[in-house]
């Protein structure tokens, strides 16, 4: 026998709620058949708040007992809700695999193989590329965040709003290969100061602190990430500078 589910959710002309609609998919998910109760309009909405004693819409009731919300649902069901402010490697594994697969499109469309010392080039520099542009949607969170670490910026503050523009420069330069007169000095330049800040900062000074490699609201611990984001800007660097002085 099929269960039923109540679920109250605002409905209006010029607002459906996302949650409700999120919450309403779960129960359906779940093998539920959901009452689905619309609350069209802001006084009824509010007239379901006061009569229940909750602050927020949806609400789901399952065998006459409140479960609440969209993520009181979701832990209902036993399903891992991300509490605020927590540790995540979320948006770094996101934009690693993204970067990793466009290198490897770019060398079967291009070269017609993925066994090229290009596949890796692109990687790093494609990863350089999104890390810069997770910055710099805040340019002033991230320099905020960067002055707990970075040696530079705590001497000379303007250079935590430089370095995006940098990184996104060198990256898109060596997407390219072009320019290494350019990219290579800049990536070296803020790679090394970088891996220098983050070591001392986590492995000498042992601070916890929050990275500000994704963003100015990063939920990535400092420590290795941090410190290969900048080792891979001084490699890249020191390659790419290589190949095109000496070979």
């Amino acid at each position: 026998m099929t269960q039923t589910a109540q679920l109250y959710r605002m409905v209006m002309e010029d607002h459906v709620c996302p949650y409700g609609l999120k919450s309403k998919d779960l129960l359906e998910r779940q093998g539920f058949a959901v009452d689905d109760n619309h609350l069209s309009s802001r006084e009824e909405t509010d007239a379901f708040k006061k009569e229940h004693g909750v602050d927020t819409t949806p609400q789901t009731f399952i065998d006459g007992q409140r479960i609440g919300g969209h993520d009181a649902l979701k832990k209902h069901f036993g399903q891992d809700v991300r509490e605020e402010g927590e540790t995540t490697y979320r948006p770094i594994i996101a934009i690693f695999s993204v970067a990793a697969l466009m290198a490897l499109a770019l060398a079967v469309g291009s070269l017609g193989t993925v066994l090229h010392i290009r596949v890796l080039e692109w990687f790093i520099a494609i990863s350089m590329c999104f890390l810069a542009v997770q910055k710099l949607q805040d340019v002033e969170s991230f320099s905020t965040m960067f002055l707990n670490y970075d040696l530079l910026a705590r001497k000379w503050v303007p250079y935590g709003k430089i370095y995006p523009f940098g990184e996104a420069l060198a990256g898109i330069l060596m997407v390219g290969g072009i320019l290494p007169f350019l990219s290579v000095p800049v990536a070296l330049f803020i790679g090394t100061i970088g891996a220098i800040s983050v070591f001392k900062a986590v492995y000498i000074d042992k601070r916890e602190l929050k990275c500000a490699c994704v963003g100015g609201e990063s939920n990535v611990p400092l420590g290795f990430v941090s410190l290969t984001e900048n080792l891979m800007m001084i490699v890249m660097g020191l390659w790419m500078g290589t190949k095109a002085f000496l070979l």
